[in-house]
């Protein structure tokens, strides 16, 4: 992508409301833009990275067999009704009328919408288990929406849904969705912690939350430097442990970090299927009720959390997974010396050739503007290219993680990129 004819939508000052460091990077970068409170439009910086951590959810997911659907945004109360949750779930259920007089919701969840799609599609036991899951926008009132997409009103979140015959069953799908998601957020390059957790309005027995590292989290995490072990120090269960003792499994010391909730799955047994009468016909022609798990990813959520853990005071720090692009080119003098402009058009080509994602930053700005930039948006490899590199036969190149950087001959730039690639 040329840099001229992208809306990098840059600002010079903070806006006086953004208070976590994600929601400020996230404005001052030109990633999203506030439309009203809790509501925010992704820009085409932002929308890349967003449509990055769904196309990993979406490989994970297919990787275990489920299949992807997409349903309604708008439900009907009735479902709602049967299933109890109506009146229960609270203000910040969104409830409308039509023009006909008839009751809807904006779905924060959709437990009865699958739920319903499974008693009226499924019959047999010979077609479960199944996995079926969606990305899409959900809806929840906040009373107090804040810190940007972190805590808004409209988000964009995986929900996934599976249905079994027995507990056992349930069980595997389980394990199965939890290798799932510790494989995700480890190829996004996240820093996290699994937690058992409380079921809440969800329902069910069984239920943990992946909690991504970082100093502004909400929930406060105690966990083993060494194991995977990992608990809320608000659990009655490990409110006498302290930082710096063993763990309890016995590998590693215990630590304390704040963390944001980026993740959930429930093994939701018969919470649902019993309201809604979800049945099918097993092997002795019996109609039991179907065993059911919920498993969440707050997709917009992530953007924001790798944001919080991943920054420097010159901008936003991204791995190569989340990046809107791997590589920017930033030439220096593109617009007065055909030598700088040959090569950086040559070098954007073959990049783009080879399979990288490219941005070149032919913008008519100042050398410090165009690096200010580079930094701001968090693009991992940079290459700098002017006449003083060329002299050399070389680019500069610097790793965004890094202060120093270094001269890279041409020749040598394709193998050294790769390189780094497979170490990042």
């Amino acid at each position: 992508m040329r840099c001229s004819h992208f809306l990098l939508a840059h600002l010079k000052e903070t806006p006086s409301d953004a208070e976590l460091i994600s929601h400020q990077l996230m404005l001052r970068a030109g990633l999203v833009r506030k439309l009203a409170s809790g509501l925010y439009t992704w820009l085409p910086l932002g929308l890349r990275v967003l449509r990055n951590v769904e196309a990993c959810v979406r490989e994970e997911m297919n990787r275990i067999g489920a299949q992807e659907i997409l349903m309604p945004t708008v439900q009907p109360a009735e479902l709602w009704k049967e299933s109890g949750r109506w009146d229960k779930f609270g203000p910040e259920l969104l409830r409308f009328q039509d023009r006909n007089k008839h009751e809807f919701c904006l779905g924060p969840t959709h437990e009865e919408v699958i739920t319903d799609l499974a008693r009226r599609e499924l019959r047999s036991h010979k077609q479960l288990p199944i996995i079926l899951y969606q990305i899409q926008t959900k809806f929840r009132d906040e009373i107090r929406p804040r810190f940007g997409v972190m805590r808004a009103r409209e988000f964009l979140m995986k929900d996934a849904y599976s249905f079994h015959l027995t507990k056992e069953c349930l069980s595997n799908t389980y394990q199965a969705m939890r290798g799932a998601y510790q494989t995700i957020f480890t190829r996004l390059g996240l820093q996290f912690r699994m937690v058992k957790a409380d079921s809440g309005t969800m329902g069910g027995n069984l239920s943990h939350e992946f909690h991504v590292l970082a100093n502004s989290g909400e929930d406060t995490l105690i966990y083993s430097t060494e194991s995977d072990f990992a608990s809320n120090i608000n659990c009655p269960e490990v409110r006498h442990l302290k930082e710096g003792e063993r763990s309890p499994d016995g590998e590693g010391i215990l630590s304390i970090a704040k963390g944001i909730e980026v993740g959930h799955i429930f093994q939701l047994g018969t919470k649902y299927s019993e309201s809604l009468k979800a049945t099918v016909l097993n092997e002795k022609g019996e109609a039991p009720v179907l065993t059911m798990g919920c498993y969440g990813i707050g997709i917009s959520r992530i953007v924001a959390a790798a944001v919080e853990q991943n920054h420097d005071p010159a901008g936003i720090i991204w791995g190569d997974a989340l990046a809107p692009f791997q590589v920017i080119i930033v030439p220096i003098g593109f617009h007065r010396s055909r030598e700088v402009q040959g090569i950086s058009e040559k070098l954007y080509a073959d990049l783009i050739q080879s399979g990288w994602t490219v941005a070149l930053d032919d913008r008519a700005e100042s050398p410090g503007v165009l690096l200010a930039t580079s930094d701001l948006i968090g693009i991992p490899h940079r290459l700098v290219v002017s006449e003083k590199t060329l002299a050399q036969n070389s680019v500069e190149y610097r790793h965004r993680k890094t202060k120093q950087p270094q001269l890279i001959l041409l020749s040598d730039l394709h193998r050294f990129l790769q390189a780094q690639l497979a170490t990042s």
